[in-house]
């Protein structure tokens, strides 16, 4: 006998509401994929560009300290960019200017993973970086905004 017989009405509709319940969470579980707008970024503390010259003995030792901003890199779960420090060609900080942070999900996941990509790239000296297990797509985002950054900062 087939599991839906018409003479078990009751049966049929509490699998139907169980199938159209099941079907709704899935629907509202899922993440919109909208822009997000520009002034949901967080912004980085404000430090300046400045060249300047540490006097040695007659002014022979030069230290330029440049900072970069990288390209906005849009990802699946909104912008990221990173700022960067160069101190006499070093590496010396790494700064997310936007990230994702348009829910408690994702500020707790970059709340992790953002301190770990800086002391990665401060530790490599380049964009070659592992990606952050459970944050991709900021990883993707971070190592190429980072990556435009430095290749600003050396041209």
């Amino acid at each position: 006998m087939h599991a839906l017989k018409k003479n078990r009405p009751l049966r049929r509709i509490v699998l139907a509401s169980a199938a159209t319940v099941s079907g709704m969470v899935l629907l509202l579980s899922l993440k919109p994929h909208s822009t997000p707008d520009v002034g949901l970024a967080v912004p980085a503390p404000s430090s300046s560009s400045s060249s300047g010259t540490s006097g040695g003995s007659g002014g022979s030792t030069t230290t330029v300290t440049k900072s970069v901003t990288g390209d906005t890199i849009q990802t699946r779960w909104g912008p990221v960019q990173v700022k960067i420090t160069v101190k006499s060609g070093k590496l010396t900080d790494v700064t997310a200017v936007q990230y994702p942070t348009d829910n408690p999900k994702d500020q707790e996941i970059n709340s992790y993973a953002l301190p770990r990509l800086r002391s990665e790239a401060l530790q490599a000296q380049s964009a070659s970086i592992d990606t952050v297990s459970g944050a991709t797509y900021t990883s993707d985002g971070y190592r190429q905004s980072l990556q435009s950054a430095l290749d600003s900062a050396r041209g």
